[in-house]
């Protein structure tokens, strides 16, 4: 027995067209689902996965902005049940890490390990910080003024300190060069800078010399260019008491300018050849001839300063030692043999520090005992490496 066909003239419905006037209606007129799924989606086409719900789960795993993690896992999950995509278990995921998430965080505040994790990022970043030491700092260093080190106490430089930093050199970018090239480099700069921090070389204590504070390959890669020359004690039991500096800023104009005409003659007499006028006799003639050459720049320089009334006389006397010096080197550039050249340098170098300088230098309110004879300059430059961790 057959089922007749409803009266009137049926054609077979178009699953994808508009749906018959009988059917069931939803929220925009009729429902959003055809006889194979979603109207408006052909059958076996793929369902997208909500951005929000990824973006809950990843909030969520990492525990990063947690309570963000949490809203966004609330709007995918509303955002799912009205359109259809998928992604509701991403979304649930990602609301519940970020509700432990909440919750961790509340019992870290609570507790003060947040507070602790802070106190312990800004003690790092003092301590690289004290590491910063500009020129005419004064400190003290826990673990003394060699090996390595990684953080240093500035302290005020009129009582008793470990260093008084002289001068800082700035190293150029690129690769770490080596620790020898660092120190070659710190030899020749810092010990060329002291005179001028300390322009008294007779006021400097016998038992102070030169430190570096160097880079270390680690301190490097992150940004340590600087070698830092520091004034300390040679015994690494005692200290220095009191600033050592001794510059245009602490003395007055007199004083530096007969103490830069007497750091331009030393440094002259410090090129001196280290072979023997028998083994180089041209060379010596050559140094002599710059000697020579220096010596008339500061005796003019001597003689064109107005100086006060109490250092006029003592001042001359000093520029009539060091004009007879002068001849006395001439004629040693011009020696013919070393024998000849040893005898006018010595009665050259009989004026060098000689009584006309001590009783200038004592007119001038300078120190008067000359530095000790037969110390070496620089020094063993190795023993006084000084590193950054």
């Amino acid at each position: 027995m057959s089922i007749p066909p409803p009266p009137g003239n049926q054609q077979p419905r178009d699953p994808y067209g508009p749906p018959p006037a009988n059917w069931p209606q939803g929220a925009q007129g009729h429902s959003p689902y055809g006889p194979y799924g979603p109207i408006g989606r052909p059958y076996g086409a793929p369902v997208s996965v909500n951005a929000l719900a990824v973006a809950a789960l990843v909030l969520g795993v990492l525990c990063f902005l947690p309570a963000a993690g949490l809203v966004l896992g609330l709007i995918a999950l509303r955002q799912i049940r009205r359109n259809g995509q998928s992604g509701r278990g991403l979304a649930i995921a990602g609301a519940v890490l970020s509700s432990v998430g909440i919750a961790l965080w509340a019992v870290t505040l609570s507790t003060g390990v947040l507070s602790e994790a802070w106190e312990g990022f800004k003690d790092g970043a003092q301590g690289n910080e004290s590491l910063s030491l500009a020129k005419g700092d004064c400190f003290d260093a826990p673990g003394g003024l060699e090996g390595d080190t990684y953080d240093v106490d500035p302290v005020s430089c009129e009582g008793g300190h470990d260093g008084e930093v002289f001068a800082v050199v700035t190293l150029p970018g690129g690769a770490f060069p080596g620790d020898a090239e660092i120190t070659d480099i710190a030899d020749e700069r810092c010990y060329a800078l002291q005179d001028q921090y300390a322009m008294d070389s007779w006021a400097m204590p016998a038992d102070v010399d030169v430190y570096f504070l160097m880079p270390s390959r680690d301190s490097w890669r992150y940004g340590d260019r600087a070698i830092t020359c520091v004034f300390g004690n040679t015994d690494a039991k005692a200290g220095l008491t009191g600033s050592l500096r001794g510059d245009p800023t602490t003395l007055d104009t007199d004083q530096v300018v007969f103490l830069s005409a007497a750091n331009a003659v030393d440094t002259a007499l410090y090129e001196e050849p280290e072979d023997t006028p028998e083994d180089d006799l041209a060379g010596h003639r050559a140094w002599a001839t710059q000697v020579h050459d220096v010596l008339g720049e500061q005796i003019e320089a001597l003689r064109g300063h107005s100086w006060p009334t109490e250092a006029r006389q003592p001042v001359a006397g000093l520029v009539k030692d060091l004009e007879e010096a002068r001849e006395e080197w001439a004629r040693a550039s011009e020696a013919d043999d070393a024998d000849s050249y040893s005898a006018h340098y010595d009665k050259a170098y009989a004026y060098v520090d000689g009584p006309a300088t001590v009783t200038a230098r004592k007119a001038l309110g300078l120190a008067t005992a000359p530095p000790s004879p037969g110390g070496t300059e620089g020094g063993d430059s190795e023993a006084q490496v000084w590193r950054r961790l």
